[in-house]
C-alpha cells in the first residue's frame, strides 16, 4: 500500500481522480493499493520565541538578540485564538501519522507542489513522525490525470531533494530570526504608545525603499522647457506629411530662439526629399508568462486587482487542473515539452475563427531550457474548463491567448523613413510612418495597430512648405510605481532595467538575483499596505509618512539595499542548486542580525511611530428591555451594559435558533428589536431549505430572567 500526501484537499482530490478511487474516508481517500491524505498548507509552523524561553513573552531590550540554538516546530496555532493549537491542523496531523504507521503502508509518498514551500510542508509533516519506511516525491508542474500517472512512474527518492529542502528551512529561520529580532528591537526602541508593532523584514524594507526612492525622485524632479519645429509639406499630387526638424541628432531644443531663426529661414523655400527609406519589420508575440509578468499585465489592465489577487486565483486555477503551476519565475518551456504542448494547442485551437492560422513549431522562443529555472513558464493544460467564474475568466483567457499567440504568424509591418530636406539650413526634416502588413498574432486579443501611411514619394522629389510652428513643452517627472513596474524592478533587483525593456531582457538578466520570489513578491506588497507603508492611490503605490520616516530614520541600511537582499536571494538559490550549504548562509544571517540588534540598541533615540490611544466610543444600539441600561455590540453578542449587577439580556450572534435557519444576529436586527419590540427578518431558510421572511420577536420567559424567540407571518 503506498500513502501520497498532498499539500491541500482540492490536489488530492485531483490524484484520487486520477487513480480511480472514490472511497472517502475521514481525512483520507483509499482504494487501489493507494491512501491519499492531506494537508492544508502548513500543519506545523516554527516555535514562538516564549516557547523557547517564557522571559520571552515579554518584549525586554535585553532579551535581544535571541537565536534559537535548535530551531523547533509546533501544530501551527488557531489564527483567532494564538494561545491554542489549530483543532483542523491537529486532527489532520493525526491522521495523517496514524495512515503512517499503519502495517500495510510500505512506501510514503511527498505530493506537495514542487517548490521550497512544498518540500519544507511535505517534508515538516512526514519527518515529525520518525518514519522507518521509504519516502519518495511527486514531482508535477500541473494536476491533469496524464500528469499525476506519468509523474508517479518518475517519482524520486525524497532524500535526492535534500537542497530543495534546505533552502527553504534556510528561508523560513533566517527570516524568523530577522523578523523577530529587528521587529522587536525596532518596535522598542522608536515607537511610542502601544498599537502594531514597526514590521522589520528581509523582503520588506528593500521593496519599500524602491518606492520611496521613486517618490523622492518625482518630489525633486525639476520641470524643464524644451522646443520642437515642425513642419507640414505637401508633394505634387497635393498629399500632405509632417516632419519633426533634428539637428545633430536631437530634435529637442532648450532654446526657442534657434528655433525661431530656422522657422524665418524655411519660408518660401523649396524642400527636397533627400532619402527614403523602407524597412520590413516582424513584431514577435510577448513571451509566455511566468507570475510577475501575469500579475503586472493584470493588474494594469483591469481596475481594482492586486497582484495578491492574481496568484490566488491563477492558484485556484491550477488548482483545477487547468493551467500549469503558476509560481514560476520563467518566461520558456522545457524543451522535453514539445509533444504534449503541440496536444494542448490542438486541444484549444479546436473553436476558435482563426485556428487555420495556427501552426505549431518548436521554436527558440518557446522552448528554451536555458529559460526555465525550476519550473517552465505558465501555460494552459489539455482540461478545458466548464465553467469559471469571472476572476477566473480573466486570468485564464490571459494565459490561453499568450500561450495561442506563441503559435501564431509572426505579426510584419511596413515603416517608412523620409528625410526633407530645405535649402540653407545645417538640419533636416524627419517623418516616419508604419503600416501592419500581416496582423498575425495581434489577432488573437485583437490588438489595433496605428497605421501613419505616408503618402507615395520618391528621392530627389520636390515638395511645398505648407505650414510650420514651434512649440513649447515641458519634461515630465517619472511616473509613480504601479504593481506592474514595482513587480519587474523585484524580479530583477534594479539590475540593467529600464521601465519599457522587453521580457526577452528581463528573461537574460541574473536568474537567482531578485528580491523575494515569484510566489512571495505579492504577499509582501500586500504587507506594506497592511502594515501602513505604503498607500495605493489608483494604480500608484506612494510611501506613507511613516514609510518615509522608517526609511531615514531606521539605521540598519543594509536592509534597504536592493543588492545586499539580492545577495541573500541569489544565495537560497545557490543552496537549493546544491552549491552553498546551509550552515554557510544560517551563520551569516545569525552574525547580521547580531550586529543590526547591536546598532539598533545602541544608536540615536528618535520616535519613527507615535500612537496615540483613541479610545472608541461603543455605538448604543437601544434600551434594554429589562431594565432601561444601555444595548451595546460586544465580540459575541449584543448585550446589556448593566450585566455586571446581573442583567441577563444579550442575543448572541450566533445565536442557536437563528442559526437552525442560517441567519446570524445583526446589529441592524438588534436596533429594530429594540426600537419595535419585532423585527421583520428576510432570508431565513426552512428545514427543507427554502427561503422566507417572518416577524420575530425576543421576549422574557414568564419562569425566568432568560429571553426565547417568537416567530410570526402576520405583524
Amino acid at each position: 500500500m503506498r500513502l501520497i500526501l498532498a499539500e491541500k484537499p482540492s490536489v488530492a482530490k485531483n490524484i484520487a481522480d486520477a487513480l480511480k478511487i472514490k472511497d472517502k474516508k475521514d481525512g483520507y481517500f483509499e482504494g487501489n493499493n493507494y491512501i491519499i491524505t492531506w494537508a492544508f498548507g502548513h500543519l506545523v509552523q516554527l516555535y514562538d520565541a516564549k516557547d523557547y524561553d517564557s522571559k520571552m513573552a515579554r518584549w525586554k531590550m535585553d532579551n535581544f538578540p535571541f537565536i534559537p540554538t535548535n530551531f523547533k516546530y509546533k501544530v501551527k496555532s488557531d489564527p483567532r485564538n494564538r494561545q491554542r493549537s489549530d483543532r483542523g491542523a491537529e486532527k489532520q496531523l493525526k491522521i495523517i501519522h496514524y495512515l503512517m504507521k499503519r502495517n500495510d503502508v510500505d512506501m510514503i509518498i511527498s505530493a506537495c507542489d514542487y517548490d521550497r514551500e512544498g518540500q519544507v510542508i511535505g517534508d515538516s509533516i512526514i519527518y515529525r513522525a520518525k518514519p522507518k519506511k521509504q519516502i519518495y516525491r511527486l514531482l508535477l508542474n500541473e494536476w491533469t490525470p496524464d500528469e499525476v500517472l506519468h509523474g508517479i512512474e518518475q517519482m524520486k527518492p525524497n532524500e535526492t531533494l535534500r537542497p530543495l529542502q534546505d533552502a527553504g528551512v534556510s528561508r523560513q529561520w533566517a527570516d524568523w530570526v530577522i523578523g523577530i529580532n529587528l521587529t522587536s528591537v525596532a518596535t522598542l526602541k522608536y515607537q511610542k504608545g502601544k498599537g502594531k508593532a514597526l514590521n522589520i523584514g528581509r523582503v520588506l524594507l528593500p521593496t519599500l525603499k524602491i518606492i520611496y526612492d521613486r517618490d523622492k525622485e518625482i518630489e525633486n524632479f525639476v520641470p524643464e522647457d524644451y522646443f520642437k519645429l515642425t513642419a507640414t509639406f505637401q508633394t505634387k499630387d497635393l498629399k500632405e506629411y509632417q516632419g519633426t526638424y533634428i539637428e545633430k541628432n536631437q530634435e529637442k531644443f532648450k532654446k526657442k530662439d534657434i528655433l525661431e531663426d530656422i522657422l524665418v529661414a524655411i519660408q518660401n523655400k523649396t524642400a527636397i526629399i533627400t532619402d527614403k527609406q523602407v524597412e520590413k519589420k516582424k513584431e514577435f508575440a510577448p513571451f509566455l508568462f511566468n507570475l510577475s509578468n501575469l500579475q503586472g499585465y493584470i493588474t494594469n489592465k483591469y481596475k481594482g486587482w492586486t497582484s495578491d489577487k492574481v496568484l490566488k486565483v491563477a492558484q485556484s486555477l491550477y488548482e483545477k487542473k487547468f493551467i500549469t503551476y503558476p509560481r514560476t519565475s520563467s518566461i520558456a518551456l522545457e524543451e522535453s515539452l514539445a509533444g504534449k504542448t503541440a496536444k494542448v494547442l490542438k486541444t484549444l485551437a479546436e473553436d476558435l475563427p482563426y485556428k487555420d492560422e495556427i501552426k505549431f513549431m518548436k521554436t527558440k522562443r518557446v522552448f528554451n531550457n536555458a529559460k526555465v529555472e525550476s519550473h517552465s513558464a505558465i501555460a494552459p493544460t489539455y482540461v478545458k474548463p466548464k465553467r469559471l467564474t469571472s476572476d477566473e475568466q480573466i486570468v485564464y483567457t490571459a494565459i490561453k491567448n499568450r500561450f495561442i499567440m506563441q503559435f501564431m504568424p509572426v505579426a510584419e509591418y511596413e515603416e517608412t523613413k523620409l528625410t526633407t530636406k530645405v535649402d540653407d539650413v545645417q538640419g533636416y526634416f524627419s517623418s516616419k510612418g508604419k503600416v501592419q502588413l500581416v496582423e498575425g498574432w495581434k489577432k488573437v486579443e485583437n490588438i489595433q495597430s496605428k497605421d501613419n501611411i505616408l503618402p507615395v514619394v520618391q528621392v530627389n522629389d520636390s515638395v511645398s512648405l505648407l505650414d510650420s510652428e514651434v512649440s513649447s513643452h515641458v519634461t515630465k517627472p517619472p511616473k509613480h510605481h504601479t504593481e506592474k513596474t514595482l513587480l519587474r524592478v523585484m524580479e530583477t533587483c534594479g539590475k540593467s532595467y529600464k521601465e519599457d525593456d522587453s521580457d526577452e531582457v528581463m528573461g537574460s538578466i541574473l536568474t537567482g538575483f531578485s528580491i523575494g520570489t515569484a510566489a512571495t513578491r505579492a504577499e509582501t506588497i500586500k504587507k506594506l499596505k497592511d502594515v501602513g507603508y505604503v498607500s495605493g492611490q489608483g494604480k500608484n503605490l506612494l510611501c506613507t509618512d511613516l514609510g518615509r520616516r522608517l526609511v531615514e530614520t531606521f539605521p540598519v541600511k543594509d536592509l534597504f539595499d536592493l543588492e545586499f537582499t539580492g545577495r541573500l536571494e541569489k544565495t537560497l538559490s545557490d543552496i537549493q542548486k546544491g552549491n552553498v550549504s546551509k550552515r554557510e548562509f544560517l551563520s551569516l544571517v545569525f552574525s547580521f542580525t547580531n550586529d543590526s540588534v547591536a546598532t539598533i540598541k545602541y544608536g540615536q533615540d528618535v520616535i519613527i511611530n507615535e500612537i496615540t490611544s483613541t479610545q472608541r466610543t461603543k455605538e448604543i444600539l437601544g434600551a434594554c428591555p429589562q431594565c432601561g441600561s444601555k444595548v451595546m455590540e460586544g465580540t459575541k453578542g449584543f448585550g446589556c451594559s448593566n450585566w455586571k449587577s446581573g442583567c441577563k439580556f444579550v442575543i448572541w450572534k450566533n445565536d442557536k435558533y437563528l442559526a437552525s435557519m442560517k441567519k446570524r444576529a445583526t446589529k441592524t436586527m438588534v436596533k429594530e428589536l429594540l426600537k419595535n419590540k419585532v423585527a421583520y427578518v428576510k432570508g431565513l431558510t426552512s428545514k427543507k431549505g427554502s427561503k422566507f421572511g417572518a416577524y420575530l420577536r425576543y421576549e422574557k420567559n414568564p419562569d425566568n430572567d432568560y429571553f426565547s424567540w417568537k416567530m410570526d407571518f402576520k405583524k
